[in-house]
């Protein structure tokens, strides 16, 4: 039996199950304060992140695992391992992917780069269902069309905390961010084959979250699916009020809350909410 070797980065939610997998490995990304380097997930929590900024001089950064770092996993992993699976944050967002399939050109373990075209939970939940299919005995080949089959349909929102930090990190434009900002709108944030785009402009949100309960509906009647992934950015308390609120509405689904961490907390803000499903995932 090939022994399989499980990669993701630390944008991934890691609950107990996978915290104690044997064969599931993390590669950090890196935040850069006022010039200081941390390891996500490792010498800095979203909680110490958000103090921090408050009191920075300069704009938060976040950097990619470099390609050495990928290299160096995957050589260790080479001794105990036959075949490695990363499942990524998007690569449209970071530059993870990309050093992943850089590192894998440089050693003699065979790598497969999977890219989730999301971050968080919802690439928690792919990873976790790779794994399973796997371990049930099915192919490479088959676990990576039934991956990307999934991935196909995932519905994510957004409602970003702030504004400002999204536009200073670069991942919305300056006329995006004055609209949202000037004219008190609340921009509901999707993503569209791994890429961030405003799907919807609602003047509150209140009305934003009306939308997207929408969404979910209309998502769930054709096709009804098990999962919906709540995820906030620093106020659990903020994720467990719309969970109930949700679950009154929806009382079939089983709905999960998650830190959204801190590098995406750099970019998106404490007070950001999210919300996720996969239509075909059962």
């Amino acid at each position: 039996m090939v022994k399989t070797a499980w990669v993701t980065d630390s944008t991934a939610y890691l609950d107990e199950e996978l915290k104690n997998h044997p064969d599931l490995y993390i590669v950090s990304l890196t935040i850069v304060l006022d010039n200081e380097e941390f390891s996500d997930g490792i010498d800095l929590t979203a909680e110490q992140l958000f103090s921090r900024l408050k009191q920075l001089k300069t704009p938060p950064k976040t950097s990619q695992p470099s390609v050495g770092a990928f290299q160096t996993l995957y050589e260790q992993l080479a001794k105990d391992y036959d075949q490695v699976i990363a499942v990524l944050l998007s690569g449209k967002l970071s530059g993870t992917v990309s050093a992943s399939e850089q590192a894998a050109k440089l050693v003699s373990i065979p790598v497969t780069t999977f890219d989730s075209n999301i971050l968080t939970y919802p690439m928690t939940a792919l990873l976790k269902k790779g794994m399973k299919w796997l371990k049930e005995g099915n192919s490479l080949d088959y676990c990576l069309d039934q991956l990307a089959a999934v991935r196909a349909t995932n519905e994510t929102y957004v409602l970003v905390g702030s504004l400002e930090q999204l536009h200073r990190s670069g991942r919305m434009s300056g006329v995006q961010f004055f609209l949202g900002s000037m004219l008190n709108v609340k921009p509901i944030i999707s993503f569209d084959n791994g890429s961030l785009y405003v799907k919807e402009k609602t003047r509150s949100e209140k009305k934003a979250k009306e939308k997207i309960v929408d969404y979910l509906r209309l998502a769930y009647e054709p096709n009804p699916f098990q999962e919906v992934y709540i995820m906030y950015g620093l106020h659990e308390e903020q994720a467990v009020l719309w969970r109930d609120e949700l679950k009154r509405q929806f009382p079939m689904l089983n709905f999960i809350c998650c830190s959204l961490g801190a590098v995406i907390g750099v970019h998106a803000g404490e007070n950001t909410l999210g919300i996720s499903w996969f239509k075909g995932m059962q």
